[in-house]
């Protein structure tokens, strides 16, 4: 019986590879290599979440800079990574910080139907130049409606009432956005300076039933305005009209020179916290 030749034509192919061809496939082989490592990496790792205490994440997260902290987000969370944004005056920084470390992560807006015309204007300046991946929910009762049932709730002079508006307007929809794109974990943009509760708040804390991540918790103003120098961000239109902290426009007005803290011109100071991160 003949045996099989292994090569019709008796010789194998000897046509000569070009330099520039070999470097492309040794090129494609190394990237399907770190693609498959990161791969493993991040399957591993959501395989594993479920018995990550918060104490071993913490450990694992807090030591990093911010853009360390996102990245191990990214590969730990995988499509279960989310963000939040005000696009407010510092909004800026950790959208370009997360777009340039762990792009096409999805960023929530909670529109409210009180934001000041400046605040529309600047999402979709930021949506566009960033690329960014934008949910925006808003609450199930409109804003007339709201009204109709449970009056002009920011225009009491009881906290209790400016606790049952942010319910109303950003806790229900943050809630359900966070159900909807099934995140397990949250970044944040919140810093130690802003207010007496963020000051206590860890690098990783747990809220609403997923972890929150807060990368630019121990970032200075000062470290904050050379982000923006650094990278050119453009502006909250806003700023420019003596704003530090802008909400809803209602509820925010311009600092006072006797004014420090950043927030302390929100809420017309009846409470601290916007219902998101107090819980």
């Amino acid at each position: 019986m003949a045996k099989r030749k292994l090569f019709p034509n008796n010789e194998p192919s000897r046509r000569p590879v070009s330099a520039a061809r070999l470097r492309r496939r040794v090129g494609n082989l190394a990237e399907r290599h770190f693609r498959r490592r990161e791969l493993r990496r991040l399957n591993a790792g959501i395989r594993s979440f479920a018995s990550v205490s918060l104490e071993r994440l913490r450990a694992e997260i807090t030591p990093r800079d911010a853009w360390q902290q996102v990245r191990e987000a990214a590969l730990l969370f995988g499509h279960g990574l989310v963000m939040s944004t005000s696009f407010g005056i510092q909004s800026a920084v950790l959208l370009d910080l997360v777009t340039r470390t762990a792009p096409g992560t999805p960023v929530i807006w909670i529109d409210t139907g009180y934001l000041p015309p400046e605040t529309y204007r600047y999402a979709q300046q930021l949506t566009e130049r960033l690329n960014l991946d934008l949910h925006v929910f808003q609450p199930l009762l409109s804003p007339a409606r709201m009204e109709a049932l449970h009056g002009r709730l920011w225009e009491t002079e009881d906290s209790e009432s400016m606790r049952q508006y942010t319910r109303l307007r950003k806790v229900e929809p943050m809630q359900r956005a966070l159900a909807e794109l099934g995140a397990t974990a949250w970044l944040s943009g919140v810093r130690s300076q802003q207010t007496s509760h963020r000051a206590a708040l860890q690098t990783v804390e747990v809220g609403m039933g997923v972890y929150k991540i807060h990368p630019l918790l121990r970032w200075t103003a000062e470290q904050i305005e050379t982000y923006f120098r650094v990278y050119d961000l453009p502006r909250h239109p806003l700023q420019q009209h003596g704003y530090r902290s802008v909400g809803d426009a209602h509820s925010s007005r311009p600092m006072q020179p006797d004014e420090a803290a950043e927030r302390t011109a929100r809420f017309r100071g009846l409470v601290d916290e916007c219902g998101l991160h107090d819980g």
